[in-house]
């Protein structure tokens, strides 16, 4: 038998089964009832590599690498090794004021791996704490608080980064409280120059004016769609001729998420400041806003108080699991194999376009790869993406479906996952969709 991380599904009973179910209940009256809806949900009791077992001793094949964390495999021997050791020699520093000297190992090396002259970090927590950030920087390097942001974007619901996000499901109970400031441009296209036009005539008109452009070179909550190269090499030239900082957010698409270390790479564009998370530890909670040094020079030099921190900024015990996953990363060629075994995924998916009337699309790069069903403005292709995740969860394939109308069908395993197993999962989910398409 396969080592637990590189099986196919077993399932024990139908998913989800009486402990996952037990487990749901108990929930239901302890945690606000906002957070996890009512439903077919499983509880995860174990994870290893592309594997998750659930409460019921259901063993999945993992296709979501849980929101793009897990990128070098659930459960990392080395990585758990390093938070153990740490964990046992340091788990707590004075992060600000006598920092841990793990910090200082883990910006250089995020220093070493960030494309072009970013070099300059700030650390947090959530994937939102980096935007917020990324934002902040930009209002003090360009003393100007517009923003342009893209409709579909999806940068954390902090107050700060929630000004950012487009979606308005997440926006509309807190928008009195938002910043007005915020621009949002249609999402880039095919017509690169129409769609630059616009950012153009955005950055000339917009008050107050506008200092920071913020955008995901590969949006995933907004369904995996991808901004052209041209789009973002002009992006980048408009934000240098109007002082407009650049922001670009990497935190679902970071570490070899897209083939490339950073999104960014496949359009040779460096940004001024480039947001990083999920991946970054593949376990605990750490993310970065890394910057251009002059740009991170707009923040004031610390004089015993920080305008900008907190009490876990630069933990050592998640500054170690990230030095520990960035070396998995490297020494696996996890990034490389992304980039080979994305190719080939698409090579799956693109025929579904054809076969299945239903699909309207394949988008995405590397392992990040989206099938599209039906139209955002049809409700039919959410239904169908449902039913289509819930058929896959029913046989043992755990998936995810993204985009602001739920209808696209999200590919985004573990970096490390088997041949055999996505080779299953994919059949799984055709089969799925093959049902939906009658």
């Amino acid at each position: 038998m396969k080592p637990f991380g590189e099986r196919l599904p077993e399932l024990v009973v139908p998913p989800p089964g009486p402990r996952s179910r037990a487990l749901a209940q108990r929930l239901a009256g302890i945690e606000s009832r906002n957070i996890t809806p009512a439903g077919e949900h499983i509880y995860w009791a174990e994870a290893a590599g592309a594997n998750v077992r659930d409460a019921d001793d259901n063993v999945y094949i993992d296709l979501t690498a849980g929101f793009s964390v897990a990128a070098a495999g659930h459960a990392r021997p080395d990585v758990a090794r390093a938070i153990a050791d740490q964990a046992a020699r340091l788990p707590h520093g004075l992060g600000d004021v006598h920092p841990p000297a793990v910090k200082v190992r883990l910006l250089e090396r995020l220093a070493e791996l960030a494309p072009g002259d970013l070099s300059v970090s700030i650390l947090a927590s959530a994937g939102a704490e980096a935007v917020e950030a990324a934002l902040k920087t930009a209002v003090l390097h360009s003393g100007r608080s517009g923003v342009i942001a893209f409709e579909g974007g999806y940068h954390g619901l902090t107050y700060g980064a929630l000004s950012v996000t487009a979606n308005p499901f997440f926006r509309s109970p807190f928008a009195e409280q938002l910043h007005d400031g915020v621009a949002f441009l249609p999402y880039p296209g095919a017509d690169a120059e129409a769609d630059l036009d616009t950012v153009r005539t955005t950055l000339e008109r917009h008050r107050p004016a506008v200092g920071a452009v913020i955008i995901e070179p590969v949006q995933g909550r907004g369904g995996f769609r991808a901004a052209p190269a041209a789009f973002l090499q002009g992006l980048r030239a408009l934000c240098t001729q109007h002082g407009a900082t650049l922001i670009f957010d990497e935190v679902y698409t970071g570490f070899g998420r897209t083939g490339r270390w950073f999104a960014c790479q496949h359009s040779g564009v460096v940004p001024d400041v480039m947001t990083v998370g999920k991946a970054l530890t593949g376990t605990l909670p750490l993310s970065a806003a890394v910057g251009r040094p002059g740009v991170m020079a707009a923040w004031p030099p610390s004089e015993g108080e920080a305008i900008h921190t907190s009490t876990f900024l630069g933990n050592p015990v998640a500054c170690a699991a990230a030095l520990a996953q960035l070396d998995a990363l490297q020494q696996d060629g996890l990034v490389e194999r992304a980039a080979e075994l994305g190719g080939a995924l698409r090579a799956r998916l693109e025929p579904w376009t054809a076969r299945y009337d239903v699909v309207a699309g394949v988008r995405g790069l590397g392992l990040m790869q989206g099938v599209v069903l039906g139209s955002e403005a049809d409700p039919q292709g959410s239904r169908a993406a449902r039913h289509v995740v819930h058929q896959a969860l029913g046989r043992g394939v755990l998936l995810l479906a993204e985009g602001p109308a739920g209808n696209v069908l999200a590919f985004t395993p573990p970096l490390v996952i088997t041949e055999p197993q996505l080779d299953h999962a994919v059949d799984v989910v055709e089969e799925a969709v093959a049902s939906v398409a009658g």
